[in-house]
């Protein structure tokens, strides 16, 4: 069954400061549009520019993950977009008046509940889902990061972090379905190690923090000067480290509360490939930096499988609906100028036909006879005779009609075409046949990649008893 797409019934504003700016920021959530997506937007610049939540737009991932275009930037994006996909949405425009999005508390829990608060509604298109086809790999050696996505109808996640600390140790965090992320994962906080902290507020890099959004982690020795200097700092009476090893300025949500963020984190990261996935994903070590690397790696394998569909991959070998001396009866081509040995479909909008490519052409004789490749202007008179094959359907006696070009647009080569490949091209026709005027894109493919692509344009001529074949 189709799922349709989800929006949000209304407008919601929630409010805080950013983190790593300290700035004030009133965060709204705003209805969209079929097939928007998840965009930012910066109301307090000049044209308040968007910023479409996409990993290819991603620029920083050192302290979280920042998104730029349009000459405007959004940091720390991840907890707001995980809460958009735990909430199943689809299409949400996210206004701020600031660079950041508020840390509210250190999760997507308060997030979460102000989408949840409006509603959603859902809207007349369908869904767009990604189900990873194969098995997709990630890994940073040096970091010991290893990321997986392996097929599943579902969207599952299985994380592992190990930071060699005593005090942490090893943790695992898991959900077998995006459904449980709301109980499961949303109040994971995020959590950091006493020397980063103390390395952060030395820089001046956490204006916003404060210990009521984030896990301290000791992880090592602190006097009770350095504790009494935090409490300062941080405006408490006191602080002191709790029996699990972390500064007692809160109290765990879940003993594994480091791990279930980290998945939080990637949940949120991985939202900006752009479209709902159905994968397994499982993931050890994983940081803002590999998990938007790994995005991009997923948003590549789409691109592939979409051009998969679009540019249909064919099977040579099948029974052919013309062999050649059927082709002869249409074309008035012979060898050695005859490019096309079989046509595999053919209907009044889209024809398919084939090309072996041996080492006896004519043509190898003399193109690069050393290093044999098919000429691209020869490539592109098969398209064209494969072309014709369909123009020349369209007539009842093909025999009295020649097909000739007027002119040929957008030719691209993206590959050599070499002896022993077999080049299968489709073209389809752009509009209606007009006055006997053909207008067609054509592609030319060696197994699933592209070699050849171009639109021409023909024109169907009666031939003239002079013209005429003997």
């Amino acid at each position: 069954m189709n799922v349709k797409q989800k929006t949000i019934k209304g407008e919601i504003s929630v409010q805080g400061v950013g983190l790593h700016t300290g700035a004030n920021v009133t965060l709204t959530f705003c209805p969209a549009p079929e097939n928007h997506g998840f965009k930012f937007q910066r109301t307090d610049l000049p044209d308040q520019p968007i910023i479409d939540a996409d990993c290819d737009n991603v620029t920083d991932t050192a302290r979280g993950t920042t998104i730029s275009q349009n000459g405007a930037s959004v940091s720390t994006v991840e907890h707001v977009m995980a809460s958009l996909v735990g909430m199943d949405l689809d299409n949400v425009l996210i206004k701020l008046d600031g660079p950041e999005t508020p840390i509210m508390d250190g999760s997507a829990i308060l997030f979460l509940e102000a989408l949840e608060s409006v509603g959603f509604v859902l809207q007349s298109v369908d869904r767009e889902y990604f189900q990873i086809p194969h098995n997709i790999t990630y890994t940073e050696p040096d970091r010991k990061v290893e990321i997986v996505a392996m097929p599943l109808d579902d969207y599952r996640f299985t994380c592992m972090i190990d930071y060699n600390s005593p005090v942490l140790g090893s943790q695992h965090a898991g959900i077998s379905s995006i459904a449980e992320f709301k109980k499961e994962i949303a109040s994971c906080r995020t959590f950091c190690f006493l020397h980063e902290l103390e390395y952060q507020l030395q820089n001046n890099l956490i204006k916003g923090g404060d210990l009521n959004n984030a896990i301290v982690i000791v992880d090592k020795e602190v006097t009770r000067e350095e504790l009494d200097h935090l409490a300062k700092i941080f405006k408490r009476s006191a602080i002191d480290v709790a029996p699990q090893g972390i500064l007692n300025n809160m109290e765990l949500r879940y003993q594994n509360e480091p791990a279930r963020h980290k998945l939080l984190d990637m949940i949120g990261d991985l939202a900006l490939v752009g479209v709902h996935l159905k994968g397994h994903i499982m993931a050890a070590r994983p940081g803002h930096a590999a998990n938007v690397a790994f995005a991009k790696k997923i948003k590549a394998a789409i691109k592939k499988e979409k051009n998969k569909k679009i540019q249909h991959v064919y099977d040579p070998a099948v029974k052919p609906l013309y062999d050649v001396m059927q082709i002869m009866d249409i074309l008035p081509h012979r060898q050695p100028f005859l490019f096309i040995d079989k046509i595999l479909e053919l209907s009044k909008t889209h024809v398919v036909g084939v090309k072996n490519v041996t080492m006896n052409e004519e043509f190898f004789k003399g193109h690069f006879p050393g290093a044999p490749v098919m000429p691209g202007v020869i490539q592109i008179e098969a398209m064209a005779q494969t072309g014709g094959i369909l123009v020349l359907s369209t007539v009842p006696d093909p025999r009295n009609y020649l097909t000739y070009f007027l002119k040929i647009d957008n030719v691209r080569f993206r590959a050599q075409v070499l002896p022993g490949d077999t080049i299968v091209f489709r073209c389809d026709l752009m509009e209606p046949i007009r006055r006997g005027i053909a207008q067609m894109k054509g592609v030319g493919m060696v197994g699933e990649k592209v070699v050849v692509e171009a639109e021409m344009m023909a024109q169907i001529t009666k031939v003239k008893e002079s013209d005429r074949v003997s």
